[in-house]
């Protein structure tokens, strides 16, 4: 059977640092703080969490953090998964912001005009990521570089030299 879990001895600096930041606005850090708190007192993650209305792996991960971060560890930090960083990496966001402004032939592809497939192709060919990605990961990797790119429009105009002396004007 493995041993109940408590908190480090803290310092005497570190109790009264934990006992002002219940007064935080942010629910996350006072829910670590009073674990903390619990835990020096000699209470074990059960009791805790039973106090506090919440898991016993709660109180433990916030424990281990504790122990592991110091006073870093009651910070909230991002629930995303490590697994699930860009598609894009940093290092190849100049090129293609680049190469959005030249045209697909060059580059092997039938048309004229790029698609958001056709540039997964490209990135994936140049070796700019590791697998082919989807044309909606392309899409949030310009989108999170600040470039909102819309679909080419054919505008119809006629040979006449005057066409645009004849064209009606739209009505709203």
């Amino acid at each position: 059977m493995k041993p109940p879990l408590f908190v480090r001895t803290l310092t005497a600096a570190e109790r009264p640092d934990l006992r002002a930041g219940l007064r935080s606005a942010d629910a996350f850090t006072v829910r670590r703080r009073q674990i903390l708190l619990a835990s020096a007192d000699g209470l074990r993650p059960a009791p805790i969490a039973r106090n506090l209305s919440c898991a016993r792996g709660t109180v433990r991960d916030a424990i281990h953090a504790f122990h592991a971060e110091g006073p870093a560890g009651l910070q909230e930090k991002s629930s995303r998964p490590p697994s699930a960083r860009t598609s894009l990496d940093d290092r190849f966001t100049g090129p293609l912001k680049d190469l959005r402004h030249h045209r697909p032939r060059p580059f092997g592809k039938p048309t004229g005009s790029w698609t958001w497939e056709r540039l997964a192709e490209v990135c994936h060919d140049r070796g700019w990521t590791p697998r082919r990605l989807t044309g909606e990961a392309v899409r949030v990797a310009l989108e999170r570089l600040g470039i909102r790119w819309r679909r080419a429009q054919r505008w119809i105009t006629g040979p006449d030299p005057a066409y645009a002396r004849k064209e009606k004007p739209a009505t709203a």
